[in-house]
């Protein structure tokens, strides 16, 4: 049974403390809103966005640059982990070496999870690999070799169907090839996000593992809901993730519940109206005006998500194409104080 309030996370020679890690999200989790996420506190470890493995190689080769992905992260605060995807072992290595020693990164994670067919099927990657936990091993053993001692870990799923659930056999494969944790996603790849997920069967793989932490991920959306996965399933550490999009100040909640201390109210409306606005100029100062603005449209959906008024304030944000237009829509239409 885990120790509660729970202890740091050690994931190689890396402290975790929370251990609260966010998830690598494609599309969200980009140097500006782990800004954000920062500014509240209580991550215990940020991540970039997922990150394909051959794209950053050939990118590379082409013009010499960095992938879009990794903007920001030479210069951020540490601990700070990378997410790679592909299925082939040397190109995996040769991008977590550079990562490990270019960059010097706290983790490497490598992605066995994701569901979306670009990756899986197409591509042969992420949650494609569930198939075969000894192909799963061979990548970590090759990946861990190469980035040594920056720590490898795993993101996987708990298997690609309901029938093939096989979540303790690859957990089994990392540990042996020396990942240094495991972050377990409580649904199927065949589930995608559909479904709540089965933090039992996450629970089950403990007890098959001998050194390597646990992690678990998968529908945590309050602080309450972060303690009980630590008391109830034995985790060693656990992955928020969407939940934090419109909320990133769900982390420093969480770390205040664990601790036994009073758990900080949401920000009022106006607060969150102008956290909005910065993170709205911290995306344009990353993407420039109109990319960043059409950015912004689905993070100010995920602000303004539950609240009363959202229909009419998403209809206007999805139509906003210049900085002016987004600061004029959420100073009109975001969701105001309730009247008393």
């Amino acid at each position: 049974m885990t120790p509660f309030p729970p202890p740091p996370l050690h994931i190689g020679p890396c402290v975790i403390d929370p251990p609260l890690l966010q998830a690598p999200l494609a599309g969200f989790t980009n140097y500006a809103w782990r800004q954000i996420v920062r500014r509240f506190g209580g991550v215990g470890l940020p991540a970039t966005e997922m990150l394909s493995a051959r794209g950053f190689i050939y990118q590379n080769v082409r013009n010499g640059q960095l992938p879009e992905r990794l903007w920001g992260v030479k210069g951020e605060p540490r601990p700070l982990a990378v997410q790679i995807w592909d299925n082939d072992p040397d190109t995996l290595a040769a991008v977590g070496r550079r990562l490990a020693e270019e960059l010097q990164v706290s983790v490497i994670d490598l992605n066995f999870g994701c569901p979306v067919r670009d990756v899986s099927e197409k591509a042969e990657s992420g949650s494609y690999l569930l198939r075969d936990p000894e192909r799963v091993g061979a990548i970590v053993r090759r990946v861990a070799a190469a980035c040594a001692p920056v720590p490898v870990t795993a993101k996987i799923r708990l298997g690609c169907t309901r029938d093939t659930i096989n979540a303790i056999d690859v957990a089994q494969a990392v540990e042996s090839a020396g990942g240094a944790a495991v972050t377990v996603h409580g649904r199927t790849a065949e589930q995608i996000f559909r479904g709540q997920a089965d933090w039992d069967q996450i629970a089950r793989i403990k007890p098959h593992l001998v050194r390597m932490p646990l992690v678990g991920n998968g529908d945590l959306t309050t602080p309450q809901s972060v303690v009980e996965a630590f008391r109830r399933f034995g985790v060693d550490g656990v992955m928020i993730g969407r939940a934090a999009l419109g909320r990133p100040w769900l982390f420093s909640q969480a770390t205040a519940a664990l601790r036994g201390e009073v758990v900080p109210a949401d920000p009022p409306l106006a607060q969150q109206r102008q956290l909005l606005l910065d993170h709205h100029r911290l995306v344009v100062e990353q993407f420039g005006p109109v990319r960043g603005t059409m950015l912004m449209r689905s993070y100010a959906c995920c602000y303004a998500q539950g609240r009363a008024g959202v229909r009419q304030f998403r209809s206007r944000i999805s139509h906003a194409a210049t900085p002016e237009d987004f600061v004029a829509a959420v100073a009109e239409e975001f969701p105001q104080e309730p009247s008393t």
